[in-house]
């Protein structure tokens, strides 16, 4: 199945189960597996000779292409954004297999053997136990991950502290309801919300989506006045990542 059938597919999942609310029917939706990993490249790469590289680079690209059909792809550049990472590969699927012989066919790749994954964070799509009272429709999203083609995305882990989960649930519903009305007053970000719970050390993979990170920006800086965020016990590092093609971050790294 190619990437375009995939998401498709996602589109035909998320209609087939409004629809089924719609006649007070509960049919199981397939949960996704969420990966975002970040590749630093060594800089002994560089030094190999121009044939080498462009051989290694395409060799890399057909190992990633190579999964499109199992996995929904998607390729940001972090070059002169920051010193650890130089680009990041965005992986969404509904099993894990896939995502242990993608990596390890990359391992074995010749460019493979030039990179450090120097942040991996695994997650995985789950219904909100918070109503959004702006756009109840965005609860259920959660469930379908379905990248888009902003040109940026902003990726960060994040963790609450025990307080918080110690609140009465109608407290907490009171400041997400004021966290997610200052969310709406951006909506050229669309916010891409996943757990990790139990499945790696954070416990929520957040990352947004946007053309203008000026406003990603202020949003942030919002969120920050919010009562909700004095429960928040780590939302770092962040990650700025620009959408690229895999052809493009080769030529980048050199």
């Amino acid at each position: 199945m190619s990437t375009e059938a995939v998401i498709q597919e996602q589109a035909r999942l998320r209609l087939s189960e409004r629809g089924s609310r719609a006649d007070d029917k509960q049919t199981p939706v397939r949960r996704q597996f969420v990966n975002f990993t970040f590749y630093h490249v060594r800089p002994e790469w560089r030094l190999l000779d121009e044939r080498t590289k462009e051989e290694a680079k395409r060799e890399f690209i057909n190992t990633v292409d190579g999964f499109r059909r199992q996995l929904i792809i998607q390729t940001y550049s972090l070059t002169g954004l920051r010193t650890d990472a130089d680009f990041m590969i965005w992986r969404i699927g509904y099993e894990l297999d896939p995502f242990q012989e993608m990596s390890a066919r990359i391992n074995r790749t010749v460019l493979g053997r030039h990179l450090e994954v120097t942040q991996s964070y695994l997650s995985m799509t789950k219904r909100s136990i918070y109503m959004d009272k702006e756009n109840p429709e965005h609860v259920e999203d959660r469930l379908h991950i379905i990248p888009g083609k902003a040109k940026y995305l902003f990726v960060y882990p994040f963790v609450k502290t025990r307080a918080w989960y110690a609140l009465p649930f109608d407290e907490r519903q009171e400041m997400m309801d004021e966290h997610i009305r200052v969310g709406s007053k951006y909506p050229s970000v669309k916010l891409n919300t996943t757990y990790s719970f139990g499945l790696d050390d954070q416990e929520f993979v957040v990352s947004f989506e946007t053309d203008e990170p000026a406003d990603f920006l202020d949003l942030v800086q919002d969120l920050r006045e919010t009562k909700a965020s004095m429960y928040t016990l780590r939302d770092t590092p962040m990650y700025t990542c620009r959408l690229r093609a895999l052809t493009e971050i080769l030529e980048e790294i050199g």
